[in-house]
């Protein structure tokens, strides 16, 4: 099972970001850990990150063409973005949505993801353990 991880905005700066609320894993260590479970699980993932909103979009629309399955973590586009929206819409695979803090118990404006009604599951506030309960979830959709 092909399975890609996209992590947008901000992601890249883990390990520096308020490690209270996102940990103090950094985006290296964390892909690293992703590789591991997904070894495991015997999937073959490809982690991507971008502070670039249309780049996100382009890789959503490769999944289209090239994955079985697509761990989500847009970061705050999560919030706003109407055309990850749109372009997630038009994925046939499962889709897990992943945050790594509640975003639910955070800031009024955070607890709403233009994404929720498109993906197959949610995993929120788990830190880097919802990376892995996002992959053993596609594992079980193969």
């Amino acid at each position: 099972m092909q399975v890609v991880v996209l992590n947008g905005v901000n992601l890249d700066m883990l390990g520096s970001r308020d490690p209270s609320i996102y940990g103090g894993i950094s985006l290296n260590e964390l892909e690293t850990q992703i590789y591991e479970w997904a070894q495991e699980l015997t999937l073959s993932v490809r982690c991507r990150q971008t502070n670039s909103e249309g780049e996100y979009i382009g890789w959503i629309h490769d999944a289209h063409r090239d994955v079985d399955g697509v761990v989500l973590n847009p970061g705050a586009w999560s919030h706003y973005s109407y055309a990850i929206h749109d372009a997630v819409e038009i994925l046939d695979v499962p889709v897990v949505e992943v945050h790594l803090s509640n975003v639910e118990a955070r800031e009024e404006w955070r607890q709403f993801s233009v994404v929720a009604d498109l993906a197959a599951k949610r995993v929120i506030g788990k830190g880097v353990d919802g990376y892995r309960e996002a992959l053993e979830f596609l594992a079980g959709q193969a």
